[in-house]
C-alpha cells in the first residue's frame, strides 16, 4: 500500500477572537520574521537640532567627508546607509552633516558601524541614535562616543543592547 498524504484542517480564527495584551510597561517585539518600521528621518525642527547642536559641537559636510576620504560623494551615501556614519540635516539650509567626532582622521571611526547596528535593532532613529552617542553615561566615564574612540566598544554596545530590552 502506497503512504497517503495528511490533510491539517485548520480552522479561522473568529475576528472577535480575545488576544493576549502586552504586559504593561513594555514594547511590540519583533519575531523572527517580522518586520518593524523604523523611522530613519533626519529631518529636525529647529529647536530639536538647535539642542542636539549643544551636545554634539563640531558638525562636518559629506562633501569635506568625501574629500578627506578621497572618495566619491555618492560612496559617502553609502557610508550613511550601511551605518558607518549617522546624518541629521540642519533645517536652515536642508544641509545634510556629520558630527565630526564620527571620523577618526580620514575615516569613520571603525567600531561606530557595528554600534549604529545595535541601536537601529533597538528601533533608535538615526537622530535618537547621535543624541544617545554624545549624551553622559554616568556608568561608563563619559559620552559613548568618547569610549568607542578610546577603544572600549564592548562596553558601549553592552549598553546600548540593554536598551532594546
Amino acid at each position: 500500500m502506497g503512504k497517503t498524504a495528511r490533510t491539517l484542517r485548520c480552522r479561522a480564527v473568529p475576528p472577535d477572537y480575545p488576544t493576549p495584551a502586552a504586559p504593561t510597561g513594555s514594547r511590540p517585539r519583533a519575531g523572527r520574521g517580522t518586520v518593524v518600521p523604523v523611522n530613519y528621518s533626519t529631518d529636525l525642527t529647529p529647536q530639536e537640532f538647535a539642542e542636539l547642536d549643544t551636545l554634539v559641537g563640531e558638525w562636518t559636510h559629506l562633501p569635506d567627508i568625501a574629500e578627506a576620504m578621497d572618495i566619491q560623494i555618492t560612496r559617502v551615501h553609502r557610508l550613511m546607509d550601511d551605518g558607518s556614519l549617522l546624518e541629521v540635516r540642519r533645517p536652515e539650509d536642508r544641509v545634510r552633516v556629520v558630527p565630526a567626532a564620527f571620523m577618526d582622521g580620514a575615516h569613520p571611526v571603525d567600531s561606530l558601524k557595528g554600534t549604529v547596528a545595535v541601536l537601529r535593532d533597538a528601533a533608535f532613529t538615526d537622530v535618537q541614535a547621535i543624541r544617545w552617542l554624545f549624551t553622559e553615561d554616568e556608568s561608563l566615564p563619559g559620552r559613548p562616543i568618547d569610549a568607542l574612540r578610546r577603544g572600549q566598544k564592548t562596553e558601549v554596545r553592552r549598553r546600548a543592547q540593554a536598551l532594546g530590552w
